[in-house]
């Protein structure tokens, strides 16, 4: 069979002739030949199989980019790509299905004056970080801004300490943008994927380090939490401290279907693994949530070296005491210390107050 004429070589790969044109304009699917006087691309039939996966993957919604790299794959490879790419694209599909919840819900609940500047609150805020009395080294990562409270827990090893400052870093500039309530989580849940990808871009051939981060970005009175692995979020409001996250560890789970039940849990030797972590295993699948801040409030973000040793009740004691956060924040790490200390231990206090 000769060369095909670009109509018929469009009908036989169930494409059209103006997409084509598009992709000899890019170099992913290049004529066979040009026709010197009519400058009609002509196709050989041989290249069909490629253009008809061309015309699947574009079905598929994959950039042109991607399938260049795609079709340059032998078929395994190309395999492979195809399943990480639909995997990342289920992930993504799946968090904006829990946005759209979200601001649904929120929205349904007179949710659609949460943007009203009048309602705008602050925080008056501490972090700190300590070694512990067993751990050698720090590979926890505590942060406290006018906007962004973080708190994340590297995996002990090589790497954990930067994977913290990673995660942590790569929330940072959403301090700086100033974007209206409804957009909160949207603009989270990106750079949580962020996140992911700057604590996967730390890995070497024999480590990829892994951390947990928890986290709640302030807009006029909205607090927009991200949450993944076993650092905690608690609020204390009036007098009565909430645990506002859920760990995202294999004992946790066996809690939920009823396996284990809390004070097993509590002792367990497993009680550390965790289920999901940035920069560990498939996609992060981060907890996000949008709560309300009211004056009065006052918001500890911890890692695990805090809240596994420390008694719920001294907690809320400490946390009740009146005492301004930087000296919260070290009543809480000497409640640690005086636990034994076996982990590093970080925490953020915010007081939240009315904006002058």
């Amino acid at each position: 069979m000769g060369l095909m004429t670009i109509g018929a070589f469009a009908r036989a790969a169930r494409l059209t002739p103006k997409a084509l044109r598009l992709y000899d304009q890019v170099g992913l699917l290049v004529p066979a030949a040009v026709d010197p006087e009519s400058g009609y691309r002509l196709y050989d039939p041989a290249q069909l199989p490629v253009a008809r996966l061309v015309a699947q993957l574009r079905r598929l919604g994959m950039p042109l980019a991607t399938i260049r790299v795609v079709c340059d794959l032998d078929p395994a490879a190309a395999a492979e790509a195809i399943t990480a790419y639909w995997r990342q694209v289920s992930a993504d599909t799946a968090a904006r299905a829990r946005l759209a919840t979200l601001l649904v819900d929120h929205l349904s609940e007179g949710g659609a004056t949460m943007s009203d500047p009048n309602s705008a609150v602050a925080v008056r805020c501490a972090a700190g970080c300590d070694t512990g009395l067993v751990r050698d080294s720090n590979e926890d990562t505590a942060y406290a801004g006018g906007r962004l409270l973080a708190v994340a827990d590297g995996m002990r090893g090589a790497g954990g300490a930067a994977a913290s400052a990673a995660a942590v870093d790569a929330l940072k500039p959403l301090a700086l943008t100033d974007v209206p309530a409804a957009d909160l989580l949207t603009m989270v849940a990106a750079a949580v994927s962020d996140a992911d990808r700057a604590v996967r871009g730390l890995a070497s051939d024999a480590d990829q380090p892994v951390t947990t981060l928890t986290a709640l970005l302030l807009s006029g009175a909205q607090l927009a939490l991200v949450h993944v692995g076993d650092t905690r979020a608690y609020l204390l409001r009036d007098g009565e401290l909430s645990l506002l996250t859920q760990d995202h560890t294999w004992v946790q789970a066996q809690v939920d279907q009823g396996r284990l039940d809390r004070d097993q849990a509590a002792t367990h030797p497993q009680r550390a693994v965790l289920m999901r972590a940035l920069g560990g295993g498939r996609q992060v699948e981060a907890d996000l949530a949008l709560r309300t801040a009211q004056p009065g409030d006052r918001y500890l973000l911890c890692s695990d070296g805090l809240s596994a040793v420390v008694d719920r009740a001294d907690l809320r004691s400490a946390l009740a005491a009146p005492a301004d956060p930087e000296d919260t924040v070290r009543e809480l790490i000497e409640l640690a210390r005086g636990e034994g200390a076996p982990d590093n231990i970080a925490c953020v206090v915010a007081d939240v107050v009315a904006a002058a």
